[in-house]
């Protein structure tokens, strides 16, 4: 009998496929970042929800003073009728006059961002938060001012009995948009709001996250160059080794994309912003080669930029795992570089 097989077709073309705007390093970079830049806004739906723009409204709800930080808790409207929580986290002590940088903190697929600050609500988070998802303390604990935000779909942003962001993912393709880019103009919006806080550098802007938080990381680093050091965990990993292989959740993807692009070519948007691609080695989900065949082209195109130097793939010896003293020695360090401490 004949094998049954519905995803060999598929596979197939996409192996045949070429990325139209796939990155040539032999063609003028500029050029080249128009055109992807401009099929990057199109295919995630930034237009549309450009067209449900709002002015910016910020609402403080609370603060709380913690050990060695102030925690304020407030919500913005980032477009009509979409209000986002965040907790921004303001070391005691800066001298008068002194701003600090600020390092935007996203989780990935969680129960939400109150793990971000360390608050869980039962014994399974608070195992879980200590030494993987507490990364808006982390940043405190390492110079830094913490914004955390819940990303659309997930935690307070997450529809009841939803699993994972699916409603919220697919609810957003029939309607022209992509929940990614949903995301990505949260944390735009989230970096207006900053200009309310005079402690915030808002010249010194890091943006970091695990898994979604990663993804999300990537593409705001692509889309607004207020962003000056993006750091993605577990997230960064060419499509065909990743999204296009095992099952992810539906906020991954992008209709058309592989058309278009890989996720290796929108470097070309990111470029010259400091960039250090975190990955696990272990990690079964976003796979080694498809990650280090991925940055071979990040690295083509920060050296067409001529900034090589700003772009660095660090390799954990775990799998799908935030490494806490990994990746915060990474960040210090290239922060140092940068001359923010």
């Amino acid at each position: 009998m004949r094998t049954i097989d519905g995803y060999r077709c598929l596979k197939r073309i996409r192996d045949l496929t070429t990325p139209k705007y796939a990155f040539d390093e032999n063609k003028d970079l500029d050029e080249q970042k128009k055109i992807i830049g401009e099929k990057f806004i199109e295919l995630l739906g930034f237009e549309k929800i450009k067209e449900n723009d709002c002015p910016k409204r910020v609402e403080i709800e609370s603060t709380v003073q913690k050990d060695g930080y102030k925690q304020i808790r407030f919500v913005f409207e980032s477009e009509r009728e979409h209000f986002v929580p965040a907790y921004l986290l303001i070391p005691d002590n800066i001298p008068e006059g002194k701003k600090l940088p600020v390092a935007i903190v996203l989780q990935g697929h969680s129960s939400g961002f109150h793990l971000s600050i360390n608050e869980p609500k039962n014994e399974e988070e608070a195992a879980y938060a200590k030494d993987r998802a507490a990364i808006a303390v982390q940043a405190v604990d390492n110079g830094f001012i913490a914004l955390a935000i819940e990303q659309r779909g997930m935690g307070e942003n997450k529809p009841e009995k939803d699993r994972f962001c699916w409603r919220d993912s697919t609810l957003a393709l029939m309607l022209g948009r992509t929940i990614i880019a949903e995301r990505v103009w949260d944390i735009s919006k989230a970096i207006d709001c900053l200009y309310d806080f005079p402690q915030c550098d808002t010249d010194k802007i890091l943006v970091t996250g695990g898994s979604g938080g990663g993804t999300a990381t990537y593409y705001a680093a692509c889309y607004d160059k207020r962003i000056k050091l993006a750091v993605p965990v577990c997230a960064f990993c060419s499509y065909k080794a990743s999204i296009m292989e095992p099952m992810h959740c539906f906020c991954n993807y992008i209709p058309n994309a592989y058309l278009y692009f890989e996720m290796q070519d929108l470097a070309a948007l990111i470029a010259p912003t400091e960039m250090i691609v975190v990955t696990g080695a272990l990690d079964d989900i976003f796979p080694l080669h498809g990650v280090e065949d991925g940055y071979e082209t990040v690295k083509k195109i920060y050296k067409k930029a001529g900034c090589e130097d700003k772009c660095e793939l660090i390799v954990t010896p775990k799998g799908h795992y935030w490494c806490v003293d990994i990746i915060w020695e990474a960040i210090t360090k290239r922060a140092k570089k940068m001359g923010w401490f």
